[in-house]
């Protein structure tokens, strides 16, 4: 491969997205794929900031405060898109932990066209690829509740909040015409599904098929 693949996972919470990235590097690094593994929250400098206005929104949410989130995040993702990915190598294949499609999920104000268009006002890169993760909300609130950290979300509480939040992913999923990765069997099958999803769109033969 002689050019950078750039490969987005998003989904609403417990959807098992973490997971499926670490078992999709391991077959790729298997089959000699250069691969760089990044994510947008570690990746962003000004998250601190970003994260001080979602909290404020928790707190008291306004259209006025969703929309400045909306702006911040895209543009972080301008900076990420010219000051990270431009240094990964040419070769490889960037696995990327969010992106902008993952605000399908956790906005409740604004519109993801809205949001869309202000990432492309931004110039922010476009995926090569876009997968949804997703499970049924019950089967990843279950399992965000078996964590740790619980669900590690700021802006979602409920169960109804977490339906909800999956119904309007999976709604932009289908609208634009992303990959669905329903990720409710086998680690192995969700990982198969996308490498299989990432050798179509490189234009690479599968070693495996």
């Amino acid at each position: 491969m002689s050019h950078q693949l750039f490969v987005s996972l998003d989904g609403p919470k417990g959807a098992g997205k973490t997971t499926l990235l670490e078992a999709i590097t391991k077959v790729l690094r298997a089959d000699n794929k250069k691969v760089v593994r990044l994510c947008e929250k570690k990746s962003d400098p000004y998250r601190g900031e970003t994260m001080a206005l979602v909290n404020k929104f928790a707190r008291n949410p306004t259209l006025d405060l969703e929309l400045e989130v909306c702006k911040r995040l895209a543009d972080s993702r301008a900076w990420i898109s010219e000051h990270v990915l431009t240094k990964q190598p040419a070769d490889c294949i960037i696995l990327m932990d969010r992106w902008y499609p993952s605000d399908a999920a956790f906005r409740r104000m604004i519109p993801f066209a809205e949001i869309l268009q202000l990432n492309i006002e931004r110039k922010v890169r476009t995926p090569d690829l876009h997968v949804g993760v997703v499970t049924a909300p019950k089967i990843s609130w279950a399992r965000a509740a078996s964590r740790s950290r619980g669900l590690g979300s700021t802006v979602i509480s409920k169960l109804e909040e977490h339906v909800a939040c999956t119904t309007a992913f999976e709604r932009e999923v289908a609208h634009h015409d992303w990959v669905l990765c329903r990720n409710e069997g086998t680690i192995e099958d969700a990982t198969m599904q996308v490498i299989s999803e990432i050798y179509r769109v490189s234009g690479l033969l599968h070693p495996r098929f």
